[in-house]
């Protein structure tokens, strides 16, 4: 790996740590662009969860320290996101690489106004407090959101969100308990990419560093305010790398 490929891999993660603490679809970016820089669609896939994992943690240790609550409320979330991301990778990585490149270039493009929607105002409006879930139906969404995010990833943090601001949590407790569960599961998930060779470690540790500043910064600005300046730098990057990874270009 050369050094301006390092650089530009630090720049993206942490870019995309600031989005997903904020909101989530940072992977949108990162994918792509480790593809852009000569990974195969699915070995890109592994090897940027270990920047969302250091990025995640970084910004619920952050968050944390500033005060937001919620690391408790995500302890009954953390068996069924882990359980169905077990499940999700273990399918992703037996996808042929023409079949992964052309699913998530259509990924990103359908992700790409939620993602951006979200970005904007920093997080989901909270909804009004309701009536908690059944147990049983919280475990099907929240394995149903674990399967996505150990298959693919990318925007599962909006996905999150939105869960979350439906059952009444405000913007803060929602963006911790976010990043807690999307460390715990991305975490778990990490070996299954790590087995079937689909990580590429010095690329993986550029981006993790990018992944931590961001998520540190990330989540300083979640408990400031949003994050409207990465909006039209997301939505360029998005489009751009779409087109290149459903091979318009």
């Amino acid at each position: 790996m050369e050094l301006q490929d390092a650089a530009l891999l630090v720049l993206g993660g942490l870019t995309a740590g600031v989005v997903n603490t904020l909101a989530g679809g940072g992977s949108l970016l990162t994918v792509p662009l480790l593809v852009m820089l000569g990974l195969p669609g699915p070995v890109a896939n592994g090897t940027n969860r270990v920047g969302i994992v250091i990025g995640s943690a970084t910004a619920t240790w952050r968050l944390a320290a500033e005060g937001a609550p919620g690391l408790r409320d995500a302890l009954p979330m953390i068996l069924p996101s882990a359980l169905g991301a077990l499940l999700g990778a273990r399918i992703v990585v037996e996808l042929p690489v023409e079949w992964f490149n052309r699913a998530f270039g259509v990924l990103m493009l359908v992700l790409l106004v939620p993602t951006l929607r979200a970005s904007a105002s920093g997080s989901a409006a909270p909804a009004a407090p309701r009536a908690p879930a059944s147990p049983a139906l919280r475990f099907a969404a929240f394995f149903a959101i674990g399967l996505y995010g150990g298959a693919f990833q990318a925007g599962v943090g909006v996905l999150l969100l939105s869960v979350l601001a439906l059952a009444g949590n405000d913007l803060i407790r929602s963006t911790q308990i976010k990043t807690a569960l999307n460390t715990c599961f991305t975490l778990l998930a990490l070996p299954v990419f790590a087995w079937a060779g689909q990580i590429a470690w010095p690329e993986a540790l550029a981006l993790g560093a990018g992944f931590a500043a961001g998520g540190a910064a990330g989540a300083r600005i979640a408990v400031r305010g949003g994050a409207r300046a990465i909006k039209p730098m997301l939505a360029v990057a998005v489009v751009a790398l779409a087109g290149r990874m459903l091979g318009l270009y």
